[in-house]
């Protein structure tokens, strides 16, 4: 089932999917503790107990934390240990996460925990359900963390609220935690208890909101992408050998298939394209390549998303609990390595399939590429300028991409007294990732906008017939509902904001879903 129709989701740290995730933290769908995962908790909470009143060493319950790890922590001392290490680690800067992220982080946060090996008491992750479903979001600033022992600092500032402190957004009004909690009637805690600090910060948790998050969108542009790629290629009179099924089945790729697949299905009944001319044999790569450049994004993001997949419902804690055999075992978790290199190559196939929509855009305002279409799109060039700033939004934009795509997860420097001397650098992967799904969406915006002109132009010159697609009509009828053609030069910024409305919105999608 799609993210925005999904109402409840069940939280059981077993069955978190992609969907699910989006329907909690973009639509609000409510949430409610598997009993299945209550008892497991109790389970692991009951030996943590046990060791902490033994006095057994035991990293985070009856020791410091980091490079502390051989201060012993008596017995007396475990409760404000917990309590400290929030305090402590609340050192997080900048803007705060959208809403959105926001809850993705308290979910995926309850999730882990929901696996039954972390030690902590149930009422952690009923309370954060309460949150989830009051609408109660922590304020949590968006840098400080290297990505390794989890995104401690993100997460200490998610926790803060649960104990009457820190900030936190409720209605809509950011309030003072403890009251923010008051008003939604959800009790706060005196304080935390043995191992309950690791439990709540030790994750990957930010990283893969914001990755998550990040993802979804990337996966509805990609298929985005391959739809306004197809009306500039009507409008652009191409060449639709291209697409030939036995080039593609002899490669065996199985993304660039399915885009040429994609491509065959939206331009067919084009009268345009039947009744070209061709003094060609060959078109350029950004319109020729399209199965091969958008085929091997859909390929990138299926191993994204398989990663992402595994990691929303992983238990990314340390040291973890199992009571079945009564151990406790200090290991790396929490490490975010495994999402730091898909983020990583999430962010790099965002930027390919802006790079590749820009330089459409391009052919499509340059008189000497367009195949016949008037330069920059105009009906009286000079006195108009048309769609010649438009491509330099894309450009600047689709470069703006090319410095973000550096790889995050190549980088490392060293914490905790060298300790933590390698770390993952996952959430700034995420973060630069999610930055580039936004600017792609504004890239994709302009070569919507681009190829709604370009196809009154081709029309107006009327060489190739005047019909297009049937899904190419049905889009550009939406288009032009609310945007109208550019007979001269007017104030553009609104059009684009509406263009990038309906890209983001996904009404252009929705209508290309029912009529394929």
């Amino acid at each position: 089932m799609e993210a925005e129709h999904i109402k409840e989701v069940i939280v059981d740290g077993q069955s978190l999917d992609l969907e699910k995730f989006v329907a909690v933290a973009r639509h609000g769908a409510r949430v409610s503790l598997s009993p299945e995962a209550l008892e497991r908790m109790k389970k692991s909470r009951a030996l943590t107990e046990k060791i902490a009143n033994e006095g057994r060493v035991a990293y985070g319950i009856t020791t410091g934390f980091g490079d502390f790890q051989k201060v012993a922590v008596p017995e007396e001392m475990s409760n404000q240990l917990s309590t400290n290490l929030i305090l402590s680690h609340c050192t997080a800067a900048g803007e705060p996460y959208p809403d959105e992220v926001t809850r993705g982080i308290m979910l995926l946060r309850a999730n882990a925990l929901c696996g039954g090996v972390s030690g902590v008491r149930p009422v952690l992750v009923e309370r954060l359900l309460d949150m989830l479903n009051q609408n109660v979001l922590p304020v949590i600033p968006q840098k400080g963390s290297l990505g390794s022992s989890g995104d401690l600092a993100p997460l200490a500032h998610m926790t803060l609220p649960l104990l009457g402190k820190g900030e936190a957004k409720y209605n809509g009004e950011v309030l003072p935690g403890a009251e923010a909690m008051k008003r939604a009637g959800i009790p706060t805690l005196d304080t935390l208890v043995s191992k309950e600090g690791l439990g709540m910060t030790n994750g990957t948790c930010a990283m893969t909101s914001v990755g998550a998050l990040a993802l979804y969108d990337t996966k509805r542009a990609a298929e985005l992408a391959d739809v306004i790629a197809s009306m500039d290629f009507e409008a652009l009179t191409g060449l639709r050998n291209a697409f030939d099924p036995r080039i593609h089945a002899v490669r065996g790729q199985k993304g660039q298939m399915e885009v040429a697949a994609n491509m065959r299905r939206l331009l067919a009944g084009s009268e345009i394209l039947d009744n070209c001319q061709h003094d060609r044999v060959q078109d350029a790569y950004a319109l020729r390549c399209i199965p091969q450049v958008h085929g091997a994004v859909r390929d990138a993001l299926e191993y994204v998303e398989t990663i992402v997949a595994r990691e929303l419902n992983a238990v990314t804690d340390n040291p973890l609990i199992f009571p079945e055999d009564e151990a406790v075992i200090s290991g790396g978790n929490f490490h975010g390595e495994p999402m730091a290199i898909p983020f990583d190559v999430l962010g790099i196939a965002a930027a390919e399939l802006a790079s590749i929509s820009e330089r459409r855009t391009e052919r499509m305002v340059n008189a000497a590429l367009s195949n016949g279409l008037t330069p920059f799109l105009t009906t009286e060039a000079g006195v108009n300028s048309g769609f010649m700033i438009v491509q330099y939004a894309a450009a600047s934009m689709v470069s703006e991409n090319k410095v973000l795509a550096h790889p995050a997860s190549v980088d490392s420097i060293p914490s905790s007294a060298n300790q933590e001397d390698f770390v993952s650098m996952g959430t700034t992967a995420a973060r630069k990732a999610a930055q580039i799904v936004e600017n792609l969406h504004c890239v994709l915006a302009d070569e919507l906008l681009t190829a709604c002109q370009a196809i009154d132009i081709r029309r107006r010159l009327n060489t190739h017939g005047q019909g297009i697609t049937p899904l190419h009509q049905a889009i550009y009828d939406k288009v032009r509902q609310t945007i109208p053609f550019y007979e001269r030069d007017r104030e553009i910024w609104p059009d684009i904001r509406e263009a990038e409305r309906l890209v983001k919105s996904g009404e252009i999608l929705t209508i290309a879903e029912a009529m394929l």
